[in-house]
Parts: structure tokens; sequence; C-alpha cells
């Protein structure tokens, strides 16, 4: 059975649609990171016994270093402390600049 044209090209702008929007919203490229450096465990959160995981959407440079960070979850006595340290990351050069969302974890027992 065929498809009228009217709606197959209905069906083709819909999908189209809904694939830039994807992109749009898809974030972009995996960018390793080629230096870590380990978060300052604060001591109010150490005392408290505060850990997790704090999630950072960041800002990489096309030269790799890190511009901004937005927080995404994590305690209020450690996103401080994961923002500073991933503001001394450094992920591998790309063409373009690009976003990533980034873990840091807090273990109570380190």
């Amino acid at each position: 059975m065929a498809i009228p044209h009217r709606i197959s090209s209905r069906l083709l702008a819909i999908g189209c649609l809904a694939l830039c929007v994807a992109s749009t919203f898809a974030e972009g490229v995996h960018r390793v990171i080629v230096k870590r450096v380990p978060p300052v465990y604060p001591e109010l959160a150490r005392r408290m016994h505060v850990g997790g995981t704090v999630v950072l959407l960041v800002t990489i440079e096309a030269n790799g270093t890190v511009s901004s960070t937005r927080v995404e979850s994590g305690h209020a006595l450690l996103t401080a402390a994961a923002e500073d340290a991933v503001r001394h990351w450094r992920f591998s050069p790309d063409s373009d600049i690009s976003k990533s969302e980034v873990e840091v974890d807090f273990n109570i027992g380190q």
C-alpha cells in the first residue's frame, strides 16, 4: 500500500525536525581527560561524613581548557571543591568548543 505523497513528506519533515532537535540537545563529542586534578575534600564535609558524587556540566575550549562549570547535582558541601578541581582539568584538543557532563566522586573512606 503506497503512502500518499503529502503524508510521506510530512513524516519526513517530522523525522528531520526530531533529528535536528536531538542533535541540538546532545552533549558534545567525548573528549579524553588528559590531566585530572583530584578535589580537595572539604573539612566540614569530612567531619559530617558527607560523601557522594557531584555532576557538573563543563564547557571545554578547543585547546582543552575548562572555561566554565555548572552544577547539575551533588551535595552543597562538595560542589565548590568539585568545580575548583575540574577547572584545572585538561581535555584533549578539538576543533571546536564542546560541553560535557563529568562526575567528581568524594569517598569518605579516602
